[in-house]
């Protein structure tokens, strides 16, 4: 049995981002070549910051895992666009899917997955 988010501790919580961090961490691995230009595919947006595959798929994979368990929650991505929709909420998703994209792109292994839950 599943607890909902309004029955989890704070150390339940921070255990189920770390989780949910790992298994992205996983995920973006697929793509990460150290001391080498990634595999993969490297966009840029508007203001020159570079986006990755797996920037993106990190995000999407963090979003179908997240968002369920906190339904409360508004959700606010590097990679999503923005609504003011959040603003309405007391709960919001905050998610850098690879914080140090540019590192992550050059074979740089100073990179994370960066969640925090705000209340």
């Amino acid at each position: 049995m599943s607890l909902t988010a309004a029955e989890m501790s704070l150390a339940q919580i921070a255990r189920t981002l770390d989780a949910a961090a790992a298994e992205a961490g996983e995920i973006a691995l697929r793509w990460f070549r150290p001391g080498q230009k990634t595999s993969a595919r490297t966009d840029y947006k508007h203001g020159g910051s570079p986006v990755t595959e797996a920037d993106l798929a990190v995000d999407a994979y963090l979003a179908q895992r997240l968002k369920p368990l906190f339904p409360e929650a508004a959700w606010l991505s590097e990679e999503t666009a923005d609504s003011d929709a959040r603003l309405s909420r007391d709960a919001v998703i905050v998610v850098d899917p690879i914080d140090g994209t540019r590192g992550f792109a050059d074979g740089d292994p100073r990179w994370s997955v960066s969640i925090a839950l705000v209340r």
